[in-house]
C-alpha cells in the first residue's frame, strides 16, 4: 500500500525550544501507529500539528496525496479525539455525534442515519437521548470517539484518549478502539506514554525522545530489540549493562558495543539445588542472592545480585515462587544468544 499520511522534515519552535525536530513519518493507509514517549517528546505537538492545531515551523504534511501543510484544521478532513473527551454538555449523545454533520450541512436524515450506525458501532444505541454529564468516563470517550468518526475523516488522530480513566476501563476501551478500527479500515495516529498500551493496540511503535522518532518498528521488534539505551529502559524492566558488566557476566560478548540489554524474562531463575538439571552446552550459570521480590499478578519480579551485579528477573507466577524472600541463594541462567547490543543515542 501507498503512504496515506506522509511527514517530511516536520519541525516546530516554541521560543528557542525545539519540540519537533525534522520529523519524517509515513503511515500507510488503514494502518494505527502509535507515537509513544515520556512527556515533554513532542508527540501530543506532532498530533495537533498534523490536525493544523498548531503550525508548522518546517516541513510539509501530506494525506491522501495532497499537501495540507498550510490547510486550516476544517479543510483537513482529520478526526481528532482528546483526553478530556470535549463534549458539548448542553447537547444529548445524539446531538453531540450529529454535531459536525450539521455543520457540514448534511441533511437531518443523513444525520440520524449516520449516527444511529456510530452510537451502535460503540455499543451506545441506548443512550441516544441523555446527556454526557450522566455517563460514565469510558462511556464518554467512546461518544467522543463516534462524533470524530462521523465525519468520516481521512485520519484519526487519538491524542492518550484512555488516560483519564480507571485502569479496567482503560483496558477494556483500548480492546473496543482497536476492534473498530480494524472493522473500519481507519487510518489512525495514537498517542500514549504507556508502554503496554503501545504495544497492544498498534501494527507500528515510533518511539519518540527530545522531539524525534529514535526508533520505528513493529510491537514485537520494538520490545525484542531495542536498538538504544533509552528504547530499552523505557520499554520496561529490561537489565541495561555497560560493556564491563557484561563482559563480567558473560565472560565474552560478540559486539564492539558500550552497552547492552537483556530481557527480564530471558533470565531463568533456580531455586538451590536445581543447577545441576539446567546446565547446557553455551548456557552461563551465575550465583545469585535475591534482593528484592514484588508480586505483579501473574508474573513475580525479582531483583538479584550476581557478580556484584543487580538483575531484574521476571517469572511466571504460578506458586511456586511466593515464598521467594530477600536474601535467599539462587542461580540464574544466562543466554548469551539473548543478549542485545545497543547503539548510542543519535547513532
Amino acid at each position: 500500500m501507498n503512504d496515506y499520511l506522509k511527514l517530511q522534515g516536520v519541525r516546530k519552535l516554541f521560543g528557542d525550544a525545539c519540540v519537533l525536530d525534522n520529523v519524517d513519518l509515513e503511515i500507510r493507509e488503514g494502518e494505527l501507529v502509535t507515537l509513544l514517549g515520556p512527556s515533554g517528546c513532542g508527540k501530543s505537538t506532532l498530533l495537533r500539528c498534523i490536525a493544523g492545531l498548531t503550525e508548522l515551523d518546517g516541513g510539509s504534511i501530506m494525506l491522501a496525496q495532497k499537501d495540507v501543510t498550510r490547510q486550516p484544521p476544517r479543510d483537513r478532513e482529520v478526526g481528532m479525539v482528546f483526553q478530556s473527551y470535549a463534549l458539548f454538555p448542553n447537547l444529548t449523545v445524539g446531538q453531540n455525534v450529529e454535531y459536525g454533520m450539521k455543520m457540514r450541512g448534511m441533511s437531518k436524515a443523513a444525520q440520524r442515519t449516520r449516527s444511529e450506525e456510530l452510537l451502535a458501532l460503540v455499543d451506545l444505541e441506548e443512550k441516544r437521548d441523555v446527556y454526557p454529564q450522566s455517563l460514565s468516563g469510558g462511556q464518554q470517550q467512546r461518544i467522543a470517539l463516534a462524533r470524530s468518526l462521523a465525519v468520516q475523516p481521512k485520519v484519526l488522530l487519538l491524542d492518550e484518549p484512555l488516560s483519564a480513566l480507571d485502569a479496567k476501563i482503560r483496558k477494556n476501551l483500548r480492546t473496543e478502539i482497536r476492534e473498530i478500527q480494524k472493522r473500519l479500515g481507519m487510518t489512525t495516529l495514537f498517542v500514549t506514554h504507556d508502554q503496554e498500551e503501545a504495544l497492544i493496540v498498534s501494527d507500528r511503535v515510533c518511539v519518540m525522545k527530545g522531539g524525534r522518532i529514535i526508533q520505528d518498528d513493529s510491537p514485537e521488534g520494538l520490545y525484542t530489540a531495542p536498538r538504544t539505551e533509552f528504547v530499552a529502559r523505557f520499554m520496561g524492566s529490561y537489565n541495561v549493562f555497560t560493556r564491563p558488566e557484561a563482559l563480567k557476566l558473560f565472560g565474552r560478548v560478540d559486539s564492539s558495543a558500550d552497552s547492552f540489554a537483556l530481557r527480564p524474562e530471558a533470565i531463568t531463575l533456580l531455586k538451590a539445588g536445581e543447577a545441576a538439571a539446567a546446565e547446557e552446552e553455551g548456557r552461563i550459570l551465575l550465583d545469585a542472592s535475591i534482593h528484592s521480590v514484588s508480586m505483579l499478578g501473574n508474573i513475580i519480579r525479582c531483583t538479584a545480585e550476581a557478580s556484584g551485579i543487580r538483575l531484574t528477573v521476571d517469572v511466571l507466577n504460578d506458586g511456586s515462587w511466593l515464598r521467594l524472600r530477600e536474601q535467599d541463594q539462587v542461580t540464574l541462567v544466562l543466554d548469551p544468544a539473548q543478549l542485545r547490543h545497543l547503539e548510542r543515542e543519535g547513532a
